[in-house]
């Protein structure tokens, strides 16, 4: 079971980035998805997340219509597409899934059993 995050960088307020998520070792069309981010010093947070038949998306209240979370089962991966970003999502962020049969996604950590290594997003003027 692997997944990876990848897509992170160095960028300048107001600028977007576009994080993947790439998944194998489980059948992806049967979990959730959740995106999450961990700041230093601070504790992990769920983002944004998607359910497993794309039937769907939530977003933590300070993403909501900058963020836009997909998924590609052709491709076993997620995406999160950030826009307008701020200094305040400055991060580490991480992808994870969560088995998704009959069960809505959720933004909180513990819902997610299998997660992958995740990608620096820094923010700075």
């Amino acid at each position: 079971v692997q997944l990876q995050a990848s897509g992170g960088g160095s960028v300048q307020p107001g600028e977007s980035l576009r994080l993947t998520c790439t998944t194998s070792g489980f059948r992806f069309e049967n979990y959730n998805i959740g995106w999450f981010r961990q700041a230093p010093g601070k504790e992990r947070e769920g983002v944004s997340c998607i359910n497993s038949r794309e039937s769907g998306t939530y977003y933590a209240n300070f993403v909501k219509g900058r963020f836009t979370i997909s998924r590609d089962g052709s491709k076993n991966a997620a995406y999160l597409q950030m826009n307008t970003l701020e200094p305040e999502d400055t991060a580490e962020y991480y992808c994870a899934a969560a088995p998704g049969f009959l069960r809505e996604c959720m933004l909180s950590a513990s819902e997610y059993n299998l997660w992958g290594q995740g990608t620096q997003v820094t923010v700075s003027s």
